[in-house]
């Protein structure tokens, strides 16, 4: 190592998972050691670089002309700091001992720091070197996330509450070559929340949660990225680094979500990703937040609808209404954002917001310019047009012409399907969804233009409902045979079947293609009995042609309406089941 490099060294202040500068790295990625910010650096570290800058008077960036007169006494402190980085201290045993002993130095230092920054507010460079101090020995705490047990000592001691108050340190411009106090702690954090880490010792992972909660930590990691400069990078990947610990928090403890969005989070997401900034790997990382947090809860998913965030997802995604994503993760991202609307949709007061905010228009955009989103768009309109407080959509989606686009994707699954990660037994559940809630939530006009589309071209589109109904018909058949074959297995070993074991074996039908095989049958019935003898007539004539029974689809429709939940969005409700139970007893059956 040459003079100049030495006097430009600053040391890596990388995340912990990788983030690649144009974007490029994905939010679920593992780092090496070595990238940690956590990890304590070999050599020379930032204090001794910033001691010896001050001793020899040079600044950084200085021409090699000023380093070539260092003589005396100055080339000897050179020479002790190269020794230094060429000799590697022995690793000093971590015990609880020591452990001890590093928090109470923390304490120390952090106290003696906090001291001199009152005592001299307007002069940082009275308070330089113990800021170097505190930095040092933050540093030094990785270690204890090697030894997670050891976690009720960061509690008993206090210094989880020193270090959240350390959240809000600032760096002055004058300081601003020394490591960034809040993002060390931010990288410590994050390591002590490692995930594996805190199933390595549920007792300790416990108590140190429970510490983290209390003392509001997701509000200050909030009020410490307000702040906090994407363009520097060692701020870029703070920012990254506090969506880690969210995440992992969540992961332990799903239960945090909740207040974790209340505490500012959700509201902070939003600003982010809206940002009129480049696509990175920070936008990314902020819409898996975003999705995990409105996973299986109403009140996250209200927080959202109130704040306008489903404007803001509306308008994130009509970027990609006519282009593809250009890479793999922005089209992590877009799914992610599209995962969060869907999510949004399973509250009844978010479908009026998205029915406002033209989200019906722009999901049947993106089906009819066959890009990459359309796959996602049908799921989207299932969600949001399911069950009885879907109706408004259903009826404003006939209105603005969603009948000549969603029937070509019925008649013909998309050879494209695969590029996009999606199956063909997906894409027929999404339309065949879409159809059925039209059925079940439609009126007067609307409804009689839907009708009229299956009799159209010789009732078409009949036909194609019956022989889907006989693939899946055929799969769900197959599928009952090998379970069959499994419960015949269990009975001669002794084991008992219960209902849990009954739960598992119908979820693993509906998989196989019996949810499809129910809304087919429900369409069947529905359009049996519109009134339109044509229909009728069509269905009867190919389920005799193709071997079929009427006996089946009846057996099919009670067994949904016996496994149907109040509340469950993926079926229609009490209103839908009278009505189902109906049919059976008309002129269908």
């Amino acid at each position: 190592m040459d003079v100049g490099e030495l006097l430009n060294y600053q040391p890596d202040r990388g995340a912990k998972r990788p983030r690649d500068e144009d974007g490029g790295a994905a939010a679920g990625g593992g780092g090496e050691e070595d990238s940690r910010g956590g990890k304590q650096h070999k050599g020379i570290g930032a204090r001794e670089l910033a001691r010896y800058r001050e001793a020899a008077g040079i600044e950084v960036g200085g021409d090699m002309g000023e380093a070539d007169e260092l003589t005396g006494d100055k080339k000897k402190i050179l020479e002790k700091l190269m020794d230094q980085d060429e000799e590697e201290p022995e690793a000093e045993p971590v015990d609880e001992s020591s452990v001890k002993k590093m928090i109470l130095t923390f304490e120390k230092r952090s106290y003696k720091n906090q001291e001199l920054r009152i005592k001299f507010p307007d002069n940082p460079e009275k308070f330089m070197e113990s800021e170097l101090d505190l930095n040092d020995i933050i540093q030094e705490m990785h270690v204890i996330a090697t030894m997670p047990d050891l976690y009720h000592l960061l509690v008993e001691l206090n210094s989880v509450h020193s270090l959240l108050g350390l959240l809000s340190h600032e760096n002055t411009d004058i300081l601003s070559h020394i490591p960034h106090v809040a993002i060390a702690v931010v990288d410590l954090l994050q390591e002590l929340t490692d995930i594996d880490t805190l199933h390595e010792s549920e007792e300790g992972a416990e108590v140190l949660i429970d510490a983290l909660l209390e003392g509001q930590v997701v509000a200050l990691l909030v009020q410490n990225m307000e702040r906090l400069d994407e363009q520097v990078k060692e701020e870029a990947d703070g920012i990254y680094n506090t969506l880690a610990i969210i995440e992992n928090m969540a992961e332990f403890r799903p239960g945090l979500c909740t207040e974790a969005a209340q505490q500012g989070l959700m509201q902070w997401l939003l600003k982010r990703i809206k940002a009129k900034m480049p696509f990175d790997a920070n936008k990314l990382y902020c819409s898996e937040i975003l999705a995990i947090l409105l996973q299986n809860n109403d009140n996250t998913r209200e927080l959202l609808g109130e704040m306008d965030g489903i404007d803001v997802l509306l308008q994130q995604l009509s970027v990609f209404k006519r282009h593809n994503p250009s890479t793999a993760e922005e089209q992590e991202m877009m799914e992610n954002l599209f995962d969060a609307l869907c999510s949004c949709l399973m509250l009844p007061a978010n479908r009026d917001r998205f029915l406002r905010g033209e989200g019906l228009q722009l999901m049947n955009l993106m089906l009819r310019e066959k890009k990459t989103s359309r796959t996602s768009a049908l799921k989207v309109l299932d969600h949001g047009m399911i069950g009885p407080e879907g109706a408004d959509n259903c009826h404003k989606f006939v209105d603005i012409l969603g009948l000549r686009t969603i029937f070509p994707l019925f008649m013909k699954t998309p050879k494209k399907m695969k590029k996009t990660g999606a199956s063909e037994k997906e894409h027929e559940e999404h339309v065949c969804s879409i159809i059925a809630s039209m059925l079940r939530n439609l009126k007067s006009q609307q409804r009689s233009r839907l009708l009229n589309k299956f009799t159209e071209n010789d009732c078409e589109k009949v036909d194609r409902l019956m022989e889907l109904h006989f693939k899946y018909l055929e799969a769900v058949q197959q599928a009952d045979k090998r379970i069959e074959g499994e419960k015949h297995d269990m009975v001669r070993r002794g084991e008992i079947l219960d209902d849990a074991m009954e739960d598992e074996f119908y979820l693993r039908r509906l998989d196989a293609g019996l949810f499809v095989l129910q809304l087919i049958c429900y369409i069947m019935v529905e359009i049996s009995n519109s009134g339109i003898s044509q229909l009728q007539q069509r269905v009867h004539q190919i389920l005799n042609l193709r071997g079929g029974s009427v006996k089946v689809v009846r057996h099919i429709m009670r067994e949904w309406t016996e496994h149907e939940r109040d509340g469950d969005t993926r079926v229609f409700k009490k209103a839908g089941r009278r009505r189902r139970m109906e049919r059976e007893e008309g002129d269908f059956f």
